[in-house]
């Protein structure tokens, strides 16, 4: 950031950040709030965050230079937005900003990860940064790496939310968080952001298989259940993070099924990835549904059924939207998505996103001969280059640079807080 332009514009930023914060922090919570005041909040709130969008728009490219050291740091979402707020006063919230938010309810939220969304959103749209921020993700992270060692060694990592072991060159991922059905949270996405890597680093292992593990919950006890979606009482108490969450998930493990984890490992490639296997029990809701999207094989119980309520619940439903139509058409897609249509497993649409659909008492026979059929020589070559036919980076980017800003706009609505509000009050 070297142009006295570019200078001038961003210390009046910070300036204009700073009168907005005092003005907030004269304010009661937003529940609390009069008409006058919350009108006060959001006109100068609007306003910042127009010239925020005009600023990362116009210095994307410069921006990430200076914060990655010219892309020879490899920053993850997290790391980015950090420096960013030390480096660029105004642009996005400070940690301590960050952490009095996430004390709060999100009803009682200012809404801070939009600017988070605002700048994510900018350095996305960017080509270079957009695709160094891409590349940074695919990293493994600092726990997998700790970990491996005792991996190779034990063969088995229990995690809070995900169980992995290794058994004849398949990793067999366990999500078992037995009492909440396996709903997703921030604890569940680095616990599988973790045992993906793993999946990926042991070089013993051929295939991954992800599968519900067996219910404590009492209306589904002793039954396995794939996954229920984000935790909707976490979404409520404003426990579900834009950035450690709903980012990460999508930047992070997601992406990393779909290509690979980067190791440099050889000269032909620099990612290792390698072929996955989904298996459904009981339902796959939300975010459950949209993990069955990049895996390469996906095995239903006949009593199974998927959904994607985002209309519902009034998010966007990761990157489904992106997916989604070219599994199903964009009939069916704006069915599920819009219309909040659920489809059982035994009808015919269902063959759309599942490769089989066998009674429950046959999945584990059906699972065996899904992963023999995907342990061959060439299926490695094959899915990658299916992958980038169907879903190339740049396409995945641009999407993922709106959804930043569109799922930190979406979290904060009203309509969401309040659905996700009376669902904790009646689930308590």
């Amino acid at each position: 950031m070297t142009t006295d332009s570019a200078t001038l514009d961003r210390w009046a930023l910070a300036e204009a950040a700073c009168r907005v914060d005092d003005l907030l922090a004269d304010l009661p919570a937003p529940p609390a709030r009069t008409p006058a005041q919350r009108d006060a909040a959001s006109s100068a709130l609007d306003r910042i965050r127009a010239a925020r969008t005009e600023y990362v728009a116009a210095h994307a490219e410069e921006i990430h230079d200076e914060l990655t050291e010219g892309r020879t740091l490899h920053l993850r979402v997290d790391e980015l937005v950090r420096a960013a707020a030390r480096a660029f006063p105004g642009l996005v919230p400070t940690d301590e900003q960050m952490a009095a938010e996430c004390s709060r309810p999100q009803a009682e939220k200012d809404g801070r990860e939009i600017d988070q969304g605002i700048f994510l959103r900018g350095i996305l749209r960017a080509p270079k940064a957009g695709q160094h921020l891409l590349d940074a993700m695919l990293r493994p992270t600092s726990r997998a790496l700790q970990l491996l060692p005792e991996f190779g060694e034990s063969a088995v990592v229990r995690m809070e939310a995900v169980r992995r072991e290794r058994r004849d060159g398949v990793a067999q991922l366990t999500l078992c968080r037995d009492d909440c059905l396996n709903a997703e949270d921030a604890q569940q996405v680095d616990d599988m952001e973790t045992a993906v890597d793993l999946t990926l680093l042991d070089p013993s292992v051929r295939v991954g298989l992800l599968r519900g593990g067996e219910m404590s919950h009492p209306r589904y006890r002793g039954r396995r259940v794939f996954c229920a979606g984000v935790n909707l009482k976490k979404l409520s108490s404003g426990g579900i993070p834009l950035v450690d969450f709903l980012l990460r998930r999508e930047l992070g493990y997601i992406h990393k099924i779909v290509r690979g984890v980067v190791t440099d490992a050889c000269w032909h490639s620099k990612l290792t990835d390698k072929p996955w296997v989904a298996a459904v029990d009981s339902f796959a809701i939300g975010g459950g549904a949209q993990l069955l999207l990049v895996f390469d094989h996906v095995l239903a119980a006949s009593d199974a059924y998927f959904s994607l309520p985002a209309a519902k619940e009034g998010i966007v439903p990761g990157a489904s939207n992106f997916r989604l139509s070219r599994f199903t058409g964009p009939r069916v897609a704006r069915q599920v998505i819009l219309g909040g249509r659920q489809i059982r497993a035994d009808e015919p649409d269902a063959r759309l996103i599942v490769d089989e659909v066998v009674p429950p008492e046959q999945m584990d026979a059906a699972i065996e001969g899904a992963l023999a059929r995907l342990d061959g020589d060439a299926v490695l070559a094959n899915r990658r280059m299916l992958n980038l036919a169907e879903e190339s980076p740049e396409e995945f980017r641009r999407y993922l640079a709106e959804f930043a800003l569109q799922q930190a706009l979406r979290v904060y609505g009203a309509d969401v807080i309040g659905k996700v509000g009376r669902f904790a009050a009646g689930s308590a």
